[in-house]
Protein backbone atom coordinates (compact mmCIF):
# COMPACT_ATOMS: atom_id res chain seq x y z
CA UNK A 1 0.00 0.00 0.00
CA UNK A 2 1.09 3.59 -0.54
CA UNK A 3 2.15 5.85 2.29
CA UNK A 4 -0.15 8.87 2.79
CA UNK A 5 1.12 12.19 1.46
CA UNK A 6 3.22 13.97 4.06
CA UNK A 7 2.92 17.71 4.45
CA UNK A 8 5.67 19.53 2.57
CA UNK A 9 8.54 20.55 4.78
CA UNK A 10 9.60 24.17 5.17
CA UNK A 11 13.15 25.12 4.35
CA UNK A 12 15.36 25.41 7.42
CA UNK A 13 17.42 28.44 8.38
CA UNK A 14 21.13 28.26 9.07
CA UNK A 15 21.05 30.66 12.03
CA UNK A 16 24.83 30.86 12.30
CA UNK A 17 25.16 31.99 8.72
CA UNK A 18 22.27 34.46 9.05
CA UNK A 19 23.62 36.09 12.21
CA UNK A 20 27.22 36.22 11.02
CA UNK A 21 25.90 38.06 7.96
CA UNK A 22 23.89 40.28 10.31
CA UNK A 23 27.03 41.16 12.28
CA UNK A 24 28.88 41.95 9.05
CA UNK A 25 25.93 44.12 8.00
CA UNK A 26 26.10 45.95 11.33
CA UNK A 27 29.77 46.69 10.71
CA UNK A 28 29.04 47.97 7.19
CA UNK A 29 26.12 50.12 8.39
CA UNK A 30 28.29 51.69 11.09
CA UNK A 31 31.04 52.40 8.59
CA UNK A 32 28.57 53.92 6.14
CA UNK A 33 27.49 56.27 8.93
CA UNK A 34 31.05 57.36 9.65
CA UNK A 35 31.88 57.83 5.96
CA UNK A 36 28.63 59.73 5.39
CA UNK A 37 29.32 62.05 8.31
CA UNK A 38 32.89 62.64 7.17
CA UNK A 39 31.66 63.35 3.66
CA UNK A 40 28.93 65.78 4.62
CA UNK A 41 30.90 67.60 7.32
CA UNK A 42 34.35 67.51 5.79
CA UNK A 43 33.64 67.88 2.10
CA UNK A 44 30.35 69.76 1.98
CA UNK A 45 30.65 71.54 5.36
CA UNK A 46 27.11 70.50 6.27
CA UNK A 47 26.52 69.38 9.87
CA UNK A 48 24.51 66.24 10.48
CA UNK A 49 24.84 65.51 14.17
CA UNK A 50 26.84 68.31 15.74
CA UNK A 51 27.37 72.01 15.17
CA UNK A 52 30.07 73.10 12.73
CA UNK A 53 32.32 74.13 15.61
CA UNK A 54 32.74 70.47 16.60
CA UNK A 55 35.04 69.78 13.66
CA UNK A 56 34.88 67.09 11.00
CA UNK A 57 34.38 64.27 13.53
CA UNK A 58 31.83 66.16 15.57
CA UNK A 59 31.14 65.09 19.12
CA UNK A 60 30.47 61.65 20.52
CA UNK A 61 27.20 61.81 18.58
CA UNK A 62 29.08 60.44 15.57
CA UNK A 63 29.73 57.27 17.54
CA UNK A 64 26.09 57.03 18.59
CA UNK A 65 24.89 57.52 15.02
CA UNK A 66 27.15 54.68 13.83
CA UNK A 67 26.14 52.58 16.84
CA UNK A 68 22.46 53.19 16.03
CA UNK A 69 22.98 52.10 12.42
CA UNK A 70 24.71 48.93 13.60
CA UNK A 71 21.87 48.22 16.04
CA UNK A 72 19.34 48.76 13.26
CA UNK A 73 21.16 46.11 11.21
CA UNK A 74 20.94 43.65 14.10
CA UNK A 75 17.24 44.39 14.60
CA UNK A 76 16.70 43.82 10.87
CA UNK A 77 18.51 40.49 11.13
CA UNK A 78 16.29 39.47 14.05
CA UNK A 79 13.20 40.49 12.11
CA UNK A 80 14.37 38.47 9.12
CA UNK A 81 15.01 35.43 11.29
CA UNK A 82 11.51 35.59 12.78
CA UNK A 83 9.96 36.11 9.33
CA UNK A 84 11.89 33.17 7.86
CA UNK A 85 10.58 30.91 10.60
CA UNK A 86 6.97 32.08 10.68
CA UNK A 87 5.68 33.74 7.51
CA UNK A 88 4.78 32.33 4.10
CA UNK A 89 6.60 35.06 2.08
CA UNK A 90 9.35 36.32 4.39
CA UNK A 91 11.31 38.29 1.77
CA UNK A 92 8.22 40.24 0.73
CA UNK A 93 7.31 41.18 4.30
CA UNK A 94 10.94 42.06 5.05
CA UNK A 95 11.14 44.32 2.00
CA UNK A 96 8.02 46.19 3.10
CA UNK A 97 9.23 46.53 6.70
CA UNK A 98 12.68 47.78 5.70
CA UNK A 99 11.24 50.08 3.05
CA UNK A 100 8.87 51.71 5.50
CA UNK A 101 11.51 51.97 8.23
CA UNK A 102 13.91 53.59 5.75
CA UNK A 103 11.20 56.01 4.67
CA UNK A 104 10.58 56.94 8.31
CA UNK A 105 14.32 57.50 8.75
CA UNK A 106 14.34 59.73 5.69
CA UNK A 107 11.38 61.80 6.89
CA UNK A 108 12.58 62.19 10.49
CA UNK A 109 15.15 64.93 9.75
CA UNK A 110 12.38 67.09 8.31
CA UNK A 111 10.50 67.02 11.62
CA UNK A 112 13.09 69.14 13.45
CA UNK A 113 14.24 72.71 13.08
CA UNK A 114 17.53 72.74 11.18
CA UNK A 115 19.05 74.04 7.98
CA UNK A 116 17.65 72.52 4.80
CA UNK A 117 21.09 71.23 3.77
CA UNK A 118 21.43 69.37 7.07
CA UNK A 119 17.99 67.87 6.70
CA UNK A 120 18.63 66.72 3.12
CA UNK A 121 22.08 65.27 3.86
CA UNK A 122 20.81 63.40 6.92
CA UNK A 123 17.87 62.08 4.93
CA UNK A 124 20.16 60.84 2.14
CA UNK A 125 22.51 59.23 4.66
CA UNK A 126 19.54 57.43 6.25
CA UNK A 127 18.45 56.24 2.79
CA UNK A 128 21.89 54.79 2.05
CA UNK A 129 22.06 53.08 5.43
CA UNK A 130 18.55 51.63 5.03
CA UNK A 131 19.25 50.38 1.51
CA UNK A 132 22.49 48.76 2.63
CA UNK A 133 20.87 47.05 5.59
CA UNK A 134 17.92 45.84 3.53
CA UNK A 135 19.96 44.45 0.67
CA UNK A 136 22.69 42.88 2.81
CA UNK A 137 20.33 41.20 5.28
CA UNK A 138 18.09 39.92 2.46
CA UNK A 139 21.12 38.55 0.59
CA UNK A 140 22.41 36.88 3.73
CA UNK A 141 18.99 35.37 4.38
CA UNK A 142 18.88 33.88 0.88
CA UNK A 143 22.26 32.28 1.54
CA UNK A 144 21.12 31.01 4.96
CA UNK A 145 18.02 29.21 3.70
CA UNK A 146 18.56 25.49 3.37
CA UNK A 147 16.12 23.58 1.16
CA UNK A 148 14.10 20.89 2.88
CA UNK A 149 15.56 17.43 2.79
CA UNK A 150 13.41 15.12 0.71
CA UNK A 151 11.63 12.37 2.56
CA UNK A 152 12.35 8.90 1.35
CA UNK A 153 9.22 6.90 0.65
CA UNK A 154 9.26 3.16 0.47
CA UNK A 155 8.57 1.79 -2.97
CA UNK A 156 5.41 -0.30 -3.07
CA UNK A 157 6.19 -3.93 -3.70
CA UNK A 158 4.25 -5.98 -6.10
CA UNK A 159 3.39 -9.37 -4.68
CA UNK A 160 3.03 -12.22 -7.16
Amino acid sequence: MYEPQAAPQRPSVNAGRLWSGGLATALVAGLISVVGILLTRGLFDVPILAPKGEGVWGSANTFWYAFGAACAALVATGLMHVLLLTTPRPMLFFAWAIGLATLAGMLAPFMVEAETASRVCTSILNLVIGAAIGSLVAGTARAAIQPPTPRVRPVPRAYP
